[in-house]
């Protein structure tokens, strides 16, 4: 009994030691926050607002590569997502706060193909309406 007491807690301390192993002591150089980006507003280079960010496309490696951006409607109503390069959406930071923009009017952006959740497979599908 004792030698399999020993194992189990020889075998929890190598866990808890290579859990360890996979933190790290800092941020990595040059990160950004999703905060930057999901649920802040994009401006088109008029500073007229197109929309909000509604989720944050990330691939299996971890790069981000699409933005969902909802335009249209109001207060929510009407809405139509759209998904644009991560590329396309520049990022600065002006009075204090993160201002996005998109080389894209509003217009433009309700023309684009939409997209719906699936939660089913959880990932954006076209939106056939």
């Amino acid at each position: 009994m004792q030698k399999v007491l020993l194992s189990c807690a020889a075998v929890a301390l190598s866990v808890a030691t290579a859990h360890a192993a996979e933190t790290l002591s800092a941020a990595p150089a040059e990160s950004w926050t999703v905060t930057n980006y999901y649920k802040q507003a994009v401006y088109d280079p008029q500073e007229n607002k197109i929309g909000d960010i509604d989720d944050v496309l990330v691939d299996k490696s971890g790069k981000i590569n699409g933005l969902v951006i909802g335009v249209g409607g109001f207060l929510g109503a009407g809405e139509k997502d759209v998904i644009v390069p991560f590329s396309a959406v520049k990022l600065a930071k002006k009075n204090d706060k993160w201002w996005l923009t998109l080389a894209e009017s509003k217009d433009d952006l309700k023309s684009a193909p939409g997209f719906k959740y699936d939660k089913a497979s959880t990932t954006w599908v076209p939106n056939n309406k």
